[in-house]
């Protein structure tokens, strides 16, 4: 294969298909005025693509070849279908795997016994892109209502940006939303060609800024244990220790414990918590 590639006609086949985009199909907002040409304008895509309008602009030009790193992000910012992506691929001299959908990842009846045995302590599991398979009740009365979120949309990284229970929920949130998309970035490593991961970043880098220019700085962390600081709105602020264990089976699932010291008010407070998330008794 071509090392090089074809750099003149990568140039005309991106200028083409961001001609071919509107800002509603990516998830921008419409703009107030008329546009004088159809399509995407070169900042929106390089902002959509975490890329600078200069570098954008000689790919477009035909005056540098496209590095391999650099094609996941355009494939995500101008919505390229498998076709597309394997004629991009081809263009820039670099060998494309067709992606494929990964089967829907299944909890072990164990895990879900000792999610239930952990009681007072907030637990959840989390998969491949740190999607939120199960959780227990104080897990739910810690954060957010899981099940009131649609199943491909409980996403850890997900809701930490978009549920705004779990923004307010942290003390510092920018650190903790910069610590969740660091541990993304290194799951994106263990599955780059993952379409799920594609659309996950894509989606979030449109409708979060923040999250766009932490996923562009390649920050990455496991993430393993940690100090977390919440503020919440039934009992107020409490420290808590993280720790997240990796499943034996080799499946990629993790276990994700949130701990306080016995007596310490922090577990005074997951009592009370747990306790007021308890179902009431039935009536006799």
């Amino acid at each position: 294969m071509d090392p090089t590639g074809r750099p003149r006609e990568l140039g005309d086949f991106l200028k083409a298909r961001r001609g071919q985009l509107e800002p509603r199909d990516v998830g921008l907002p419409e703009p107030g005025t008329r546009r004088r040409v159809a399509g995407l304008r070169r900042e929106e895509v390089a902002q959509l693509a975490a890329i600078s309008v200069d570098y954008l602009t000689r790919l477009e030009q035909g005056r540098v070849p496209a590095s391999a790193a650099v094609l996941p992000t355009l494939v995500r910012a101008l919505r390229l279908d498998d076709d597309q992506q394997a004629y991009l691929y081809e263009l820039a001299g670099k060998p494309f795997r067709r992606p494929r959908r990964r089967s829907a990842e299944k909890l072990r009846p164990a895990v879900k016994r000792l999610l239930d045995r952990l009681g007072e302590t907030p637990a959840m599991v989390l998969g491949r892109r740190m999607d939120i398979l199960a959780w227990n009740e104080s897990a739910a009365a810690l954060f957010t209502d899981f099940a009131a979120h649609p199943a491909n949309h409980r996403n850890y990284v997900r809701l930490l940006f978009a549920d705004e229970r779990m923004r307010a929920l942290h003390v510092d949130w920018p650190e903790a939303a910069r610590t969740a998309v660091a541990a993304l970035h290194l799951e994106a490593a263990r599955d780059p060609d993952a379409p799920e991961l594609a659309d996950l970043v894509g989606d979030l880098s449109i409708h979060h800024p923040e999250f766009r220019t932490w996923w562009a700085a390649h920050h990455v962390t496991a993430a393993g244990y940690g100090v977390k600081r919440y503020r919440h709105p039934v009992v107020g602020e409490l420290t808590l220790d993280c720790d997240v264990w990796d499943s034996p089976d080799g499946s990629g699932q993790r276990l994700m414990v949130l701990t306080a010291e016995p007596g310490s008010p922090a577990h005074e407070a997951l009592r009370i918590l747990a306790s007021w998330n308890a179902e009431p008794l039935p009536r006799s």
